[in-house]
């Protein structure tokens, strides 16, 4: 058993049996529908989808409290807690609030707290990665040092069906958002620096997906151990395409598909496709 237990929150979109396989630890970020308020996970993501194109309101997302973060350090290992990126969310400061917290009444623990300075399946290949140096026996520096060396080597791209929810939800400049809308163009967006930016733009679904592949694979280096994330918004049909396109030209040691859970949902909406490798 690893002597380090690796924490995240729930946007890193990672698969259950990932979860499981390497007993991560979930805290869970909130998304509110007017006075309703879920934990991201406790509404299927068919619901969701559903749900949000239905509102005239799109829905709030919140980072988790302190206290939850908290309760989650309070294990007998070693803590690492990888978070998103603090340029799209304050849970990276909740983290860091609720390790100042426990050390008041526990001083002798072990926690440290990053930021992974990404989002959704690129935020998780990050979480799997010290899962598996943890398993590998690597010290908790040891392991902090190889994450922030692998964050400027992550690459992600994606592919929107509108950015009508990002500007709404401030994750996206408007008045380059809404020109791109006005257009009816689809868009593709890359997160670097912890920042979601608009790219390229694209007509239609199999234009989209081209182009997102292709940004992605141009990128793609010769390094071995290399793994690929598919992150998709209840639209698993372009999942498993863009899979087949990636895998016919390129070489992965792993490949994954993940839905995109409600939280970065409500700012991809329904339809998007993500794409990351590490």
């Amino acid at each position: 058993m690893s002597k380090i237990k690796i924490i995240t929150d729930s946007s890193c979109d990672l698969n259950k049996d990932i979860i499981e396989k390497y007993n991560i630890g979930i805290v869970g970020l909130n998304v509110s529908f007017g006075e309703e308020t879920y934990v991201d996970g406790e509404i299927d993501n068919d619901t969701f989808y559903e749900r949000m194109a239905n509102e005239k309101q799109l829905p709030k997302t919140s980072c988790p409290s302190p206290e939850k973060f908290a309760n989650s350090y309070d294990c007998e290992e070693e803590v690492l807690v990888i978070t998103i990126t603090s340029k799209l969310s304050a849970t990276y400061s909740t983290a860091l609030l609720a390790k100042t917290m426990y050390l008041e009444e526990n001083p002798n623990k072990t926690i440290e707290v990053i930021d992974s300075e990404n989002g959704s399946i690129g935020h998780g290949l990050l979480v799997v990665k010290a899962a598996q140096l943890a398993e590998q026996g690597k010290s908790l520096n040891e392991i902090i040092e190889e994450l922030e060396k692998l964050k400027n080597d992550i690459v992600f791209f994606g592919s929107l069906e509108t950015l009508e929810n990002a500007i709404k939800g401030g994750r996206i400049n408007p008045l380059a958002g809404k020109l791109i809308n006005a257009l009816n163009f689809k868009v593709i967006i890359q997160i670097t620096e912890g920042i979601v930016k608009p790219v390229d733009k694209a007509r239609g679904d199999n234009n989209s997906i081209k182009k997102v592949v292709q940004s992605v694979s141009s990128r793609v280096s010769e390094k071995s151990n290399r793994v690929l994330a598919i992150g998709h918004s209840n639209c698993i049909e372009k999942a498993l395409k863009v899979k087949e396109m990636m895998i016919k030209e390129n070489h992965f040691d792993d490949v994954t598909i993940s839905e995109i859970g409600s939280v970065m949902g409500t700012y991809t909406s329904k339809g998007a496709i993500l794409i990351s490798i590490l």
